[in-house]
């Protein structure tokens, strides 16, 4: 356990889900949430850069790593959230981005929430939520590397960049929309 943990229970939940600049604007916000890192898991080679990750040549995936407080926002509260905010069905793609990097994949922390993903996964293919099953791995984590500095908290630097206007502004505005409780009070 991190320093960041002894004082009070703090979990970590590390998510794959397309560009890691995506699913950090959208948890960023939550209340709960006390810190989202992007960075890259999955794969073979130590410490990877962005170009290497990008090549496809490591096996990473862009992950976020996401510290929370389950007092106030649950694992499965997270999970959730992240079914809607990417589509859990295209195998190693997330819109134009395609590649193994941008799989959609559940990096579990522990037992317990090995189970909780497969049974929010089983619910939804349950529910039929979309016309194809979802793909999304449910995999152990065995090492988080936390990306390049200009990675962290890109579209809260970058708003006007075109990917963020694009691409990520709509998933927030949506988040913002649908999911006012569970926002972190400004």
């Amino acid at each position: 356990m991190g320093p960041q943990m002894m004082n009070t229970h703090r979990e970590l939940a590390t998510l794959a889900g397309g560009c890691f600049w995506c699913l950090e604007a959208v948890f960023d916000e939550l209340n709960g949430v006390e810190k989202v890192e992007s960075g890259y898991a999955g794969g073979t080679t130590v410490n990877p850069t962005y170009r290497q990750v990008c090549n496809g040549d490591t096996g990473h995936a862009e992950v976020v790593q996401i510290t929370f407080d389950p007092g106030v926002i649950s694992y499965r509260d997270l999970l959730e959230l992240f079914f809607v905010f990417h589509d859990p069905t295209t195998l190693n793609r997330q819109g134009a981005d395609h590649g193994t990097q941008y799989r959609s994949a559940i990096f579990y922390h522990s037992p317990e929430q090995k189970q909780i993903a497969e049974a929010v996964i089983a619910e939804l293919n349950g529910a039929k939520v979309w016309d194809r099953p979802i793909v999304t791995q449910v995999v152990p984590l065995d090492v988080f590397f936390r990306a390049e500095d200009y990675h962290q908290g890109y579209f809260r630097d970058n708003p006007g960049q075109g990917y963020c206007v694009a691409v990520i502004a709509p998933k927030v505005a949506k988040l913002r929309k649908h999911f006012l409780a569970k926002l972190k009070s400004s």
